[in-house]
């Protein structure tokens, strides 16, 4: 058995309502985490844990937030940067010879602002308590999109490509406090939102991953869980792809 050596860490998972975010927090918490879960909806802390309602696109709620972890537990060991919203719609669509819609600014920027600026300013906020404490991990949340775009989803990829590059840019910067950072890229994975999609385009995701299945919400709490243990403790500046082979099936 490896030993992760998580016991006791203190854990922020952003966007820990439900979906992926929901399962990374339970999956810390019975590894014996101490976990703040944050998002905008209401819900349950895990057994032990903490929640706090959080915008994270606001300065004020995520310095807010951060404060109560601090004053909860002391220390913030590990961050899961996973909020995240759609606003999905085509730059310009075109239709039987005229223009019939476009992607707005507000969902352009709606996007921009939870997905992209959100990270940034928890990050910021986290990584200030992390580097007079002696180190920490910090995991965001990119996509497989991020690396090779989606046909509707301007917002979400400019989002999701531009973690990719923050995540290198902190490794460099962070690294020297011992503070490492990652990057995890979902592929298709079978959340609530995703189960709403019609079942023929929901086949034709399927089709695209050599694996031949949807992700659960499970295979990504497990693969922060690992980024985030001693196991992975000389890993820094990666973006793994947890995708079923998708971006080989592309």
């Amino acid at each position: 058995m490896i030993e992760t050596g998580l016991q006791n860490k203190v854990v922020i998972v952003t966007g820990a309502a439900a979906g992926i975010g929901r399962a990374t927090a339970r999956r810390f918490a019975q590894e014996g985490c101490r976990v703040a879960s944050w998002d905008v909806t209401e819900a349950d802390p895990e057994p032990g844990g903490l929640f706090q309602k959080v915008d994270v696109s606001k300065t004020a709620s995520v310095d807010a937030a951060v404060e109560g972890v601090m004053a909860k537990w002391g220390a913030i060991h590990v961050l899961v940067n996973n909020a995240g919203i759609l606003r999905d719609a085509q730059l310009v669509r075109f239709k039987d010879g005229a223009i019939s819609g476009m992607m707005s600014d507000e969902q352009f920027d709606a996007v921009i602002g939870v997905n992209l600026r959100g990270v940034f300013l928890v990050t910021r906020a986290v990584a200030a308590r992390m580097i007079p404490a002696g180190g920490g991990v910090i995991l965001n949340a990119s996509s497989v999109v991020g690396l090779y775009g989606n046909f509707g989803q301007t917002n979400y990829v400019a989002a999701k490509a531009g973690l990719i590059g923050m995540t290198r840019v902190w490794a460099r910067e962070l690294g020297k406090y011992h503070i490492r950072v990652n990057a995890v890229a979902p592929g298709f994975i079978a959340t609530d939102m995703v189960k709403s999609i019609p079942e023929k385009i929901l086949q034709t995701m399927v089709g695209h991953t050599p694996l031949g299945r949807m992700g659960q919400p499970e295979d990504i709490a497990n693969a922060y869980l690992w980024l985030a243990s001693d196991a992975a403790s000389f890993i820094s500046g990666v973006v793994l792809s947890v995708d079923g082979g998708a971006i080989t099936g592309t």
